[in-house]
């Protein structure tokens, strides 16, 4: 029975030998295959490559546009509600100045107003006045007292404006 494990362990090994053999040569057949096309080969490789970057660099550009026009959305959107809060806090501020300003007994920007308008309605009724006044001294008296009765009614019309400044 030895004989017969020998026998089966050499052709075991001679087979094991023989697929080496096999494989060493397909792989030497194969290296000099490819050193014939290598080259040709070599080329293919690289005009696929260059295919597929076009094709995802494209892809990686088209990416970016739109990442860039969401981001522009949201910068708009952003700007947007800011100024809105900006308005806010804006008006916030002019009426809390306001209310300290109308505490320390200051006028208010309306007060302002009307009070400049009752001014200017009073110096239109002075030079109104003047011209009155002036006229009818002019005519009877000589030129030095037409002079003297304009200036009266002008003290006559400041005290009125500073009685009335104070009485509002």
């Amino acid at each position: 029975m030895a004989t017969q494990d020998d026998e089966q362990g050499n052709k075991g090994s001679d087979r094991i030998k023989d697929s080496a053999q096999q494989i060493w040569l397909a792989g030497l057949g194969a290296f000099a295959k490819m050193q014939q096309e290598g080259s040709k080969a070599f080329e293919a490789l690289v005009k696929d490559g260059a295919g597929m970057q076009k094709k995802t660099q494209a892809a990686a550009e088209e990416t970016l546009t739109q990442a860039q026009t969401r981001m522009a959305g949201f910068a708009s959107e952003f700007g947007t509600k800011a100024a809105g809060q900006w308005g806010k806090l804006e008006n916030i501020f002019e009426e809390r100045v306001a209310r300290a300003l109308e505490k320390l007994g200051l006028p208010s920007a309306a007060d302002h107003a009307a009070l400049q308008a009752r001014v200017a309605a009073l110096e239109a009724e002075l030079q109104r006045m003047q011209g009155k006044a002036g006229a009818a001294p002019a005519r009877t008296a000589s030129r030095k007292t037409a002079g003297r009765s304009a200036a009266p009614a002008a003290t006559a019309a400041k005290k009125t404006v500073r009685r009335s400044t104070k009485a509002s």
